[in-house]
């Protein structure tokens, strides 16, 4: 405890030794010089000097005093740690500026405690209350900061986690950009959904620009999935990112339809297999021939409806060279090596087919038909082949 006229002493020296410290401040620590700018730097400059007044406070009372403020300057510095981290300065430069206004103030106000006839004994006493004080409010503002950036973080994440949901189902745009600053998210021209599942999640989200939204599947009906949505994404860089990793890579579109790229990558599962990304982008034929996959099974039973009367074993065969022929543009050598068989009996085969479909394969539209009723015909049975697909569509990875 203090004498009441060095208290007394310290005190009218008060504003002075706070103004010195905020100098010192500004000049050592680079993080605070353009903090002590309008309403926030008198924030801060307050905060110093009701630090210091608390300081004054503990000093002139005894050591078992219940009403210590001790309490109240821990509060305040609680608050200023949390304030710190939300204006996005790092607890090494707090620490620092606590440093720096440790020294001052002790030099400033040693020298006082000296010319008031404070005895040396006391004045080490003096120097260890200090020291004590400020590590008590140091604790205090890491303990704050750290909450803070806990918290911060938590809720960040939520918004987010929302917004990647958002996006995903067909928000309005002004709906979107509302949710995008609430999540402090800085918004890209594009996205690409990335479909990958969820325990490789992590180990490929390290890999993709940090931007990128995870979007748990279970919340969208797709169980062990998630969702990733990659900004700015070039398409070769991307997929060679994802090498080696189960994934579906949806089509690039401008941000605000990622849920187009999102229902492309869904509809592309089922093509995925071994542990290399799929690029929906190379499957796009399969993928619009699969769009509705009752209407191409009867497209495919209306084109082998000539079929009807020839022998199973027979109609098997004449449907696989029709496909064939017509996907290779009648080049008849093409269609043999296709299929394994000389040419002759690929000119064979045809002759039957074109006694039983007559006009058809030479009519555009016919022809049409037949190419898209045919190109996934994975066999048949008798008049009636069944369609089957590279997989089943849909299939999670």
């Amino acid at each position: 405890m203090l004498a009441p006229e060095v208290v007394q002493a310290l005190s009218a020296q008060l504003p002075t030794v706070a103004e010195r410290t905020v100098a010192s401040l500004t000049e050592e620590v680079a993080e605070y010089r353009d903090a002590f700018r309008g309403e926030m730097g008198a924030t801060i400059q307050g905060a110093v000097q009701t630090a210091l007044a608390g300081f004054l406070r503990l000093a002139s009372q005894p050591p078992d005093d219940a009403n210590s403020p001790l309490g109240p300057a821990r509060d305040g510095a609680y608050a200023l740690g949390r304030g710190e981290a939300r204006s996005g300065r790092t607890m090494d430069a707090l620490l620092a500026a606590y440093r720096v206004g440790a020294r001052v103030s002790w030099r400033e106000w040693s020298a006082i405690a000296v010319a008031n006839g404070l005895p040396a004994q006391t004045v080490a006493q003096f120097a260890e209350l200090v020291f004590a004080y400020i590590d008590e409010l140091s604790a205090a503002s890491v303990a704050g900061h750290t909450d803070e950036l806990a918290t911060s973080g938590r809720v960040r994440q939520q918004y987010r986690e929302r917004l990647g949901q958002a996006l995903l189902t067909d928000t309005s745009v002004e709906a979107l950009t509302v949710s995008a600053h609430r999540a402090d998210w800085t918004v890209p021209e594009t996205l690409t959904v990335v479909l990958v599942p969820s325990a490789r999640t992590r180990d490929t989200l390290a890999v993709l620009e940090p931007r990128t939204l995870a979007v748990p599947c279970d919340l969208l009906d797709l169980d062990q999935l998630d969702a990733l949505l990659v900004p700015e994404a070039g398409r070769p860089a991307l997929l060679r990112a994802l090498r080696g990793r189960p994934a579906v890579v949806g089509p690039t579109r401008p941000w605000t339809s990622a849920a187009s790229s999102y229902r492309r990558a869904v509809r592309a599962l089922g093509l995925q297999a071994g542990n290399d990304p799929l690029d929906t982008e190379a499957h796009l034929s399969t993928l619009v021939l699969s769009a509705d996959t009752e209407a191409l099974a009867d497209l495919r039973a209306q084109a082998l409806v000539p079929l009807a009367e020839v022998r199973p074993a027979t109609a098997a065969r004449l449907a696989e060279t029709l496909r064939s022929w017509l996907l290779h543009h009648g080049r008849r050598e093409d269609v043999a090596a296709d299929l394994h068989v000389h040419a002759q009996t690929v000119r064979y085969r045809m002759t039957q087919l074109r006694e039983l479909y007559g006009d058809q394969l030479t009519d555009p539209e016919a022809v049409l038909r037949l190419t898209v009723g045919l190109a996934l015909a994975g066999g048949t049975s008798g008049t009636t082949a069944s369609l089957t697909p590279a997989a089943p569509v849909g299939r999670p990875i």
